[in-house]
């Protein structure tokens, strides 16, 4: 499937939104309780896009998923034991797929996609947290050789905190 990526807009806060609404009751039909009404909010996409933070990729003129990339993260990440902690590094944040085009490589694709772009800037790491009890991302991530550096412990669990250099 091929996708367009670009920046989002404000124009895309309630098509992000809806999307992320279908993927949290999707994921609460499997059980995975990882997102809620709490987190992530419609302010936080809103702040992603004021900061220029937040991207997203189109198939068809429609959002198939969306993520937010910076150099920050969570006071949490001080307890990873990072592999190149002096290395600058982006973080992937609030990944994710509309439920209608999950199962397709999409979000493999977008985090290849993330690793080209990063390249360009000549910065050869990404980090992010994954959900303890997320089958499908953490499987996702093993895939793409993202190691896990220890953990953060939030209000819904467990995250594995994970880094890849490439």
């Amino acid at each position: 499937m091929t996708l367009q990526y670009r920046k989002a807009t404000l124009d895309d806060l309630e098509e992000i939104y809806n999307l992320v609404a279908l993927a949290i009751d999707t994921m609460v039909q499997s059980n995975i309780l990882q997102w809620d009404e709490i987190y992530p909010t419609k302010e936080d996409f809103r702040e992603d896009i004021h900061n220029n933070y937040l991207y997203v990729g189109l198939t068809d003129g429609q959002i198939a998923v969306v993520y937010a990339l910076n150099q920050e993260c969570d006071k949490e990440y001080e307890n990873g034991s990072w592999k190149y902690p002096d290395r600058p590094y982006y973080v992937v944040h609030r990944l994710c797929v509309h439920p209608d085009f999950q199962h397709r490589g999409i979000a493999k694709q977008t985090l290849l996609h993330i690793e080209s772009e990063l390249l360009q800037k000549d910065i050869h790491a990404i980090r992010l947290d994954a959900f303890t009890n997320n089958p499908f991302s953490l499987k996702l991530y093993d895939s793409l050789k993202y190691s896990s550096v220890g953990y953060a412990d939030w209000r819904k669990g467990k995250f594995y905190l994970m880094e890849k250099y490439f």
